[in-house]
């Protein structure tokens, strides 16, 4: 018996215009985190299973087009996930959480005058620390600079 589940080894495919009508949409939805495992296998929405074996180094990118097969195609979805939600009260504040954040070496992403954080207790230490306005939240996180690519 042979494996026919697909493998994956590109972070999305090229798609020109038309060409996904009239064929079902899947997606797989991941985490901020998972969009940077290359190497799995992954369930679809409807069940469907892939194989990763993305380059070292990939992050996969929501609304890209990951596979397409015989009428159907699978797109990257962005997963709700727990963060901190931090409402600067200044620009230097912004930059200070900004600065302390990274300087953990912790990814952050910008919601309108928000800045979000993984609902992490190192981060949540550090926002006490800080003494700025948070909360928690379930939001979708992007991180400023993930899944950035050259095309």
């Amino acid at each position: 018996m042979t494996d026919t589940t697909p493998v994956i080894t590109q972070t999305h495919v090229h798609v020109h215009d038309g060409e996904l009508c009239g064929l079902e949409r899947d997606a797989v939805v991941l985490t901020a985190e998972e969009r940077r495992w290359g190497r799995r296998r992954v369930k679809t929405s409807f069940g469907r299973e892939l194989v990763l074996a993305l380059p070292t180094g990939s992050v996969l990118t929501p609304g890209d087009i990951l596979y397409i097969g015989a009428g159907w195609y699978v797109a990257i979805d962005a997963a709700t996930e727990p963060v901190l939600a931090i409402t600067p009260r200044s620009r230097d504040e912004a930059l200070r959480v900004a600065f302390e954040v990274g300087n953990r070496h912790f990814t952050l992403a910008i919601d309108g005058e928000r800045l979000l954080v993984p609902d992490d207790t190192a981060m949540e230490q550090l926002l006490i620390r800080l003494d700025v306005p948070w909360r928690r939240d379930h939001r979708v996180f992007m991180p400023v600079g993930a899944g950035h690519r050259h095309d």
